[in-house]
Formats: C-alpha cells, structure tokens, sequence
C-alpha cells in the first residue's frame, strides 16, 4: 500500500517495503514480469494543519516530503517500478478521480444527503473524527463539539453489498480479514427503497428511503418508522416542525406526515418510534406486520390498518397474494423480481444489510480532490463535463482552520456558469475523503501515463488482479472495502475485466517498541528513565514505571530512526532483522538484544565465511577432481545435495505460498551450517558443495541484496568451476532461481530411517518419503515395527529427536 508523505519513514514503512520489496526480487529472478510500484496517497488533513501551523502551503509542504521520502526510499536499495509513480495530489491524477465520481454520479451512485458532521462552534468550522479529542473537545479551540446537520455527497456502496459478499467466497484466505470484511458488510438480507413524503396530504417535494428484510412483503406494510434521532426531526427538512409537534418522547408517535412507496405506489403514514436505536445502523424501516411480530405489535396499537400478503400452501411453500403483478410467486422469486425492478427504476433494491451505511465522502477541506460538481438555481447539481476536468484547487495563500471550506473563499474559482443553461452559478466547495483517491490507485499504476482514460483496459486486464497486496491490518477494512467497491464498480461500467482487485493480501503486523509510562498516564523519554535497577523507574522522582510495548509513535517516545539502524548496522542486517524477527503477519517487539538480530548477523558473517573458504580453496592453486573423492565423501557431497534440493523446495514454498520468510531464512541457515561442517576435500573437488553454495547465495539475494551481490562478484572469479548452468557474467539478481533437481523428485518412496536409542545406532527402519519429515508419524511407525517393539516397548520415552536432512531419529530414554 502506498505511503502518506509525512515527511519520515518509519520502520513500519521499512518493514512493509522490505517485504515487498524481496518478494519483487523473488519473483522477477524466477521470470515474472513484476511491477513493484510506488505512490504517494499526498491528499489530507495533516498537510492543512502543516499549513496552519508553519505557514507553508500544503502542495510545498507535501512535494517537499515526497522529495525527502523518496531519497530514503532509494537509501534502502527498495527496487521500486519508479516509472510508474504516482501522486494523488497532482492534477494528472485527480483528474480521473473526478471522472470516476462523475461515472458514479451518472450511474446514480453518488447523490447528497443531509448528514451529522462534528461542528466547532468557536472555530465555526466542521471537524474531523481525529481532530475531536476523547472528551468531545476540538483539537483547536477547545471547544465542546457539536453535532450539525449538513448537506454532505455519498457514495452509494450499499449498491454493492451483496456482490462484494457473495465475491469473498471465491477469494484466498486473508489471515482472517474476510472475516472482517463480511462483518462489515453485514448479512445481506433485505433493501431500501424510496418513498415520497406528505403532510396533511400535501406533496412536499421531501424523499425518505427506509429499509425492509423483507421487500417480497412490502404490499402488506402499515408505516414507516423512524427513529427520534432521524435527520428529519433535526436538519433542516420542511417536515420537521410537523414531525417534532407529534414527538411525544418514550411513545410511539403516529405523524400526520404519510410515505408513498414510489415502486408500488403505496401510501402509508409515518411514525416516530419510543426507542432510540433500530438494528443495526438504521433509522428508518418499513413497518410489515406479516413479517415482522414487533411491527404487528406496533400496528395494532396505533390502530393501523394491514394486510396479510403471505399464504402457507399445505406443502409448506410460502407465496405472494395481494401484491399486484407479484401475486402467486414465491417468496423467493418475488423478493427477486421486486428488488430487481426497484434498481431498474433507481428506486432503491440494492440488497444489503441493516449495518452497512453508504460512504460519505464530503469533506471542508482545501486539500483534497474537488468535487466536479457545480450548483446551479435553475438546473440543480450539475456535473461538470469530462472535457473540462480536471477542476484544480484554486490558488490560496491563508489557512486560519476556521470558518467553512477555504474554498468558500475564493469567489473567482468558486462563481462559474452553468455547463447545461449557462446561466449562473457556484462549485462545489467540498472535497473528497482521500479514501477515495486511494480506492483506485492500484489501477492507474497498470498505465500511468495515460492522458486519455484512467487507464487502458487492456492494459488493467493483463496486469489485474494485483498478485500481491501488503499493507497493515488497520486498513484491513475501510481501505480495502473502499478498493474492492471501486473495482466492481470500474467491472459494471466495462472498465475492467476482474471483478475483484487482489487475488492475495499479506497484511503485516506492526512494529512496537517499549513505552515507559507515569502513573499519571503521561510517556517518559528514555533520557528521562533511569533502567540501571531491577525496574524502571523515572530518573528524578523516583516513581515506579508502566511499562508495555506499543505501536511505535513519537508521542509515546518510542520510535526508532530507520536511518540511523541502517547507519549503524547496515541495510541488508535491518532487512534481514525486519524478515527474520517474526512471521510478516505478526508484530515486533522492537528490541535488538534479542536473537534476532545478532543471529542474522552471525548469519552474514557465516555466509561471508563459507564464500571465502570456497574461494581460498580454489585459489591456492590446486584444480578440483570430483574423481578424487573417496565413498565416504560422495556420501557427504550426496547428503548436500539432498539438502540443498530440501531447502530449495522449502524457501520456494515459503515465497510463493504463506511468506513465511522468517521459515525461509532459518532454512538457508540450516543450509549455510550444513556447508560450514563440510570437509576440506567436499569443498575443494565436489560440484555438489560449489552448486548448494551458490545456490544458498542466490536464494539470499533478494532478502540481503548488498552481501550478496558482493559475494557473487568474488565467487565468479572462481577458477575452475564446476557448476556451468549459472550465468557468471551477470549478477546474483539476474540470476535464475535455483529449481530441484528432476532426480530428486524421482528418489525411492522410500527412506530408510536410522534409529538411534540415546545417541546409539541400533538399526534401521523403511519409512515412507513422504512421512520422512514429519516426526511425530515417524516417531509412531518406529515404536510399531519389530525393532521398536524389541528396544523400545515398555520403557520410558523423554523425547525424541527428528534429523529429516540425515533421516535418522534419536529417542532419549529412562535408563
């Protein structure tokens, strides 16, 4: 996932890109065509705050980190697709951002609404969730925050609910955040559909969409019920007079205001419900008595009239009566054909959940996308023309952080014509969440360049899906929802082949690092601590100290500078260390007297080694003869060989399967330590040492490029080689990735495996290949054959150990 540039990498930025970046080297030296792209999501708030507080335009500010972030970038030795960069500030990019909205817009997928936003009543401004602290107070003034009615655009993803559920099904396992997603989603069981709003009989222009579970019923609905919280009561609806004289708080209130269901053209009246909340995420539904025990309850007491348009026939089957053209089907076809003509005449039908809200993507901000709509008193919202975009953020030199949308404020760019009567009128001042800058990027990556389209689909269809995505588990829902909507939406306007974006994700733990903190809550710096006794404690007043590991940030003091590991301990050992440390999916606790870290680099030390005793052992003059080695040798070089085609297969898994890269790197140590042990006459004359040698090196280039690379260089100066399928001229990333040997796959069913009772030999046993490395069913096969049950029977096992590289298990047993 690409970065916002907030001016530093952290080490979670590095551990991601590490991944990446190595599962990039990977596969390009297996053949693939890989792009490895990168970009900058350069739209936000904290770029309007950088304005505010430092005086800086937020474009110079946000160019002036890219420009800082890239160059650390390249200091990590990332092998980014830096051709195909993109940034979502920039005119090229916003451009088509605000030709995707205009597509929804046509599509009826984006419309305006009144909705609750966060109001600073000093600043008289609307403010972001982040920016209301945990006692309801803005960031700023410290006001008591207030929630206001505004008329915000949303983005209509309940449309597609179902489609994106239904898709999960069809989808690779995502470390549990499939799960996630559907309980996002919500079990997509019923719609909303439209209504029309009167008072007293009158016609007044107002709509209301509500939701049912059950549509296939809606003939037989008596109300529409809504919450006391419902915009209508609080906004600035026509209605709100009407519907607040009828509010009797703790009652359930009948309206004179009545609903017409504008696919059946029903007429029913409204009513405010005595409870505050509905399921879910709802604050209107549709009152079916038939369907519904509770809304019977309700009607009954109103007194409101009902009918009853489900009939039970003698076999069980339940069918429609009473219900116009859907009388006689079944529940099922009838909940179809309704919901299914409800979306034709955009009447609502989308089936969705009673928790999934549509996105709502206003925002009074400067920095962000403009909206490419323009307000005209005759002609209403009008889009602007897709020849005309992009729409560029007018040029604005004072951000205070108060009043409206700054945009308000320049009334040149702000004051327009009408593109459809030419007549006066005003842009839209909004501008949109910069998640939906981001929901399509990974699509303009396939051809950025492109001044026509968005992108070429021809080219999006060869490229997509994404074979990879990484990014943190925090995104796992928000971001992805919004990317996977985007794709199924770019699919329905024919824009793209694949319905879903990416085929797997690896979504990475974070990196924690040690917090010390007062009793009062507040975070100490590590000057401020003193660690010398058997617990932390502050250095002046002595206090006794919490500590725990958290998600590395500076306001807890707990951060570590990327550049200044990589100054002291070198790129390829932080690569090495952020691979090595856990699984990608899990978190670091960051703390380099751990294992972790004097292990990878004892690792590089032997990889060094082994090169160098190699080379030295060519180097002195003496010409290698295979011919020369006794059995007892062959045997050795053969057991390498063996495990040499073990690991190959093994670190392959590992890159191409669960990017378990901590597993691959433990088996290339297992592989280096093997070769270590190796006798003199193996390393000087076999060609299975050179070949598992140069392969180790080779499966360690894309994890450690620099060593390894330099490694390569000293090994193709190695006269006499005896391995001539590598390419000694090129260097070890243009290497190919070592494959088995086709006689390893072919080796006998079965092995025999040594059996030895507290270190002794006693005999061996026929174990099937492809049990040889899991010890717990070789472990059984040995106590159930003849020589398990003469040595063994009876007497107390304390462990065993398995040797699959050797295939021999070691018992230790009660003397």
């Amino acid at each position: 996932m690409f970065p916002y540039p907030s001016g530093k990498l952290h080490m979670g930025h590095v551990r991601v890109y590490t991944i990446s970046d190595t599962i990039a080297r990977f596969q390009k030296m297996r053949g693939m065509q890989v792009i490895n792209p990168m970009g900058w999501d350069a739209f936000g708030l904290p770029a309007e705050n950088a304005a505010i507080e430092r005086d800086l335009h937020p474009e110079s500010w946000t160019q002036s980190n890219i420009k800082y972030m890239r160059k650390q970038l390249d200091r990590l030795g990332l092998c980014f697709s830096w051709d195909r960069e993109v940034t979502t500030c920039l005119p090229d990019y916003y451009k088509w951002t605000q030709y995707l909205f205009i597509k929804l817009y046509e599509a009826g997928l984006a419309y305006q609404k009144e909705a609750l936003v966060n109001w600073d009543p000093v600043d008289q401004t609307v403010l972001a969730n982040e920016q209301v602290d945990e006692h309801g107070c803005s960031w700023r003034s410290g006001a008591k925050v207030e929630q206001k009615y505004l008329r915000q655009w949303f983005i209509k993803t309940t449309a597609y609910a179902k489609a994106m559920q239904d898709a999960l099904a069809d989808l690779p396992e995502w470390y549990g955040i499939k799960g996630m997603q559907a309980h996002w989603i919500g079990d997509c069981v019923g719609c909303h559909l439209d209504f029309t709003l009167k008072v007293d009989g009158q016609v007044t222009g107002e709509k209301l969409t509500a939701y049912t579970a059950t549509p296939e019923a809606v003939y037989g609905a008596s109300h529409v019920a809504i919450t006391p919280g419902h915009r209508l009561l609080h906004g600035h609806s026509s209605l709100k007079e009407a519907l607040r004289k009828a509010l009797v708080p703790g009652k359930d209130c009948l309206t004179p205001v009545t609903a017409v269901n504008m696919l059946t053209h029903q007429e029913v009246p409204v009513v405010i419900l005595a409870r505050a909340d509905l399921e879910g995420s709802l604050d209107s539904k549709v009152g079916i008595p038939c369907t519904s025990p509770e809304d019977a309850t309700l009607a009954q007491s109103l007194g409101l009239p009902y009918s009853e348009v489900i009939e039970t026939l003698p076999d069980g089957t339940e069918r429609l009566r009473g219900s116009a053209e859907f009388t006689g089907m079944s529940r099922q076809d009838a909940f179809g054909a309704l919901t299914r003509e409800a979306r034709a005449k955009r009447l609502g039908g989308d089936v969705t959940s009673d928790k999934l809200k549509d996105w709502l993507v206003s925002r009074q901000r400067y920095w962000g996308t403009p909206i490419p709509v323009v307000h005209c008193a005759a002609c209403g919202p009008v889009p602007v023309p897709l020849e005309d975009l992009p729409v560029t953020l007018p040029s604005i030199t004072t951000f205070t952080g108060k009043g409206g949308s700054p945009l308000a404020t320049a009334s040149e760019w702000v004051n327009c014509s009408c593109p459809r009567c030419r007549g006066a009128a005003r842009r839209e001042t909004d501008t949109m969440d910069t998640f939906v800058d981001s929901a399509w990027y990974y699509l303009r990556y396939t051809d950025p360049q492109n001044t026509h389209s968005p992108f070429n689909r021809a080219l999006a269809d060869y490229w997509m899906p994404v074979d990879l995505y990484i990014g943190g588990k925090e995104h796992a829902v928000m971001h992805l929802f919004y990317a996977r909507f985007f794709s199924h939406f770019c699919h329905d306007q024919k824009m793209v082949k694949h319905r879903e974006p990416f085929r797997k994700l690896l979504a990475q733990g974070l990196i924690k690092g040690q917090t010390f903190r007062l009793p009062s809550g507040q975070y100490l710096r590590r000057e401020e601590i003193d660690l010398t006794g058997p617990v932390p404690v502050h250095a002046k007043t002595k206090e006794q100290l919490e500590v725990t590991w958290e998600k590395m940030s500076k306001s807890k003091h707990n951060g570590v500078d990327p550049e200044q590991m990589v100054e002291q301990y070198g790129i390829d050992t932080v690569r090495l260390f952020l691979l090595f440390a856990a699984p990608p999916e899990k978190d670091i606790l960051w703390d380099v007297k751990t294992d972790a870290l004097p292990g990878v680099l004892r690792w590089q030390q032997r990889l060094w080694s082994l090169a160098t005793r190699f080379m030295e052992a060519r180097a002195a003059g003496k010409v290698p003869r295979p011919q020369v080695l006794t059995e007892e040798e062959k045997a050795e070089a053969r057991k390498l060989w063996e495990y040499k085609n073990t690991v190959i297969s093994q670190v392959t898994t590992h890159f191409t399967e669960d990017f378990s890269l901590n597993s691959a790197i433990s088996h290339l140590m297992g592989l280096s330590a093997a070769l270590s042990q190796a006798s003199p006459s193996v390393v000087l004359h076999s060609p299975e040492f050179e070949d598992a040698l140069c392969a180790l090196v080779v499966m360690a280039a894309p994890m450690a490029p620099h060593i390894t690379s330099e490694l390569w260089a000293g090994l193709a100066l190695v006269p006499r080689k005896l391995c001539t399928h590598y390419s000694w001229d090129a260097g070890v990333l243009l290497q190919p990735w070592p494959a088995v040997d086709p006689q390893f796959l072919h080796q006998p069913d079965i092995v025999q495996m040594a059996v030895l009772i507290n270190n002794k030999a006693c005999g061996k046993i026929p174990v099937p290949q492809q049990v040889a490395r899991d010890q717990d069913k070789v472990h059984e096969l040995v106590l159930q054959s003849e020589l398990g049950v003469r040595l063994l029977q009876g007497r107390s096992i304390k462990k065993a150990f398995l040797s699959p590289r050797t295939a021999l298990i070691n018992f230790l047993v009660q003397e």
